[in-house]
């Protein structure tokens, strides 16, 4: 009977310790690849090495690759620019001409001469992928070596090839985990708020505050940011269905005259938005216990 009893409160702690939610934030400023070149598996790592003006789509990288077979490194240098990879090789002056290429574009402008600017400096190779713009996995390329017209074909295994990104991993039950990155988008600024199990699903509620641009330059770069909730809706499994979103203040939507009031007991916030640009004023009830937003009109 003692076992017994003993099995079961295990059973039970174990069980609602499983139920927990975790949201995890990490900047990653480093990735590593696979792909191939002319057909033969290759490794590559690049990092962030800095931003040529002012947009976190368009920056400065640095890195290696080796053939898988020998694993011997070769340096690259190079810029990543909205989803294009641009990296080389120079030999012996990698050191010297990684440091002119960094002098030599400092301007959205520079960027799109990267090719012409890199090419001044002779590189020994240059790979150059997603010069497409489509985005599919796999990411495919070219390699150009020093002296050959001729290219061969380069792949990356993956449909994003940022190196820069702004994880928030929410760690689920039943050892499933979703990144935001993702499956909403790649500012990050999520906090978790609450989250609730249902006989019909699951829900998480989560808070948002991020800036509205990754180019500082662009419209809405400067501005305070994008404001407000999700709620992410999963089976009973855990596994993600979709999520819906709510404003409480925007640049990109002209959203900010908002009031916000706490109910005494803290379990519940209504904001009150005024008419905008985009849309007319609406009324957000947020439910904290439930992980439910109410929208009215």
């Amino acid at each position: 009977m003692k076992k017994l009893l003993i099995f079961l409160f295990l059973t039970f702690f174990l069980s609602g310790k499983s139920q927990k939610v975790e949201l995890k934030a990490v900047t990653d400023s480093s990735q590593i690849f696979k792909g191939e070149i002319a057909g033969v598996p290759i490794t590559l790592q690049l990092h962030y090495a800095g931003i040529p003006d002012c947009s976190l789509y368009q920056y400065f990288v640095d890195g290696w690759y080796y053939y898988d077979k020998y694993q011997k490194k070769i340096l690259l240098t190079g810029l990543y620019d909205y989803g294009k990879l641009f990296l080389y090789n120079f030999g012996t002056k990698q050191k010297q001409n990684s440091k002119r290429l960094r002098e030599l574009i400092n301007s959205p402008q520079d960027v799109e001469k990267v090719v012409e600017i890199a090419q001044s400096l002779a590189p020994k190779e240059s790979i150059l992928f997603g010069q497409n713009q489509t985005r599919e996995n796999p990411i495919t390329g070219s390699f150009y070596m020093e002296n050959k017209d001729n290219p061969q074909s380069a792949k990356l295994f993956t449909a994003n090839d940022m190196i820069y990104r702004y994880n928030n991993y929410i760690i689920l039950p039943n050892h499933k985990r979703i990144n935001t990155f993702d499956i909403i988008n790649q500012y990050g600024g999520n906090e978790l708020i609450s989250y609730i199990s249902e006989e019909k699903g699951n829900r998480v509620l989560l808070y948002f505050d991020h800036t509205s641009n990754l180019n500082a330059c662009g419209r809405c770069g400067a501005s305070e940011g994008e404001k407000g909730y999700r709620v992410l809706y999963f089976t009973k499994d855990w596994n993600y269905k979709h999520y819906e979103e709510f404003l409480t203040e925007s640049c990109l939507e002209n959203i900010y005259d908002t009031t916000k009031r706490t109910s005494k007991d803290g379990k519940t916030i209504m904001y009150k938005i005024g008419k905008s640009d985009s849309s007319p004023a609406y009324t957000l009830t947020i439910d904290i216990k439930n992980a439910a937003v109410k929208k009215l009109k």
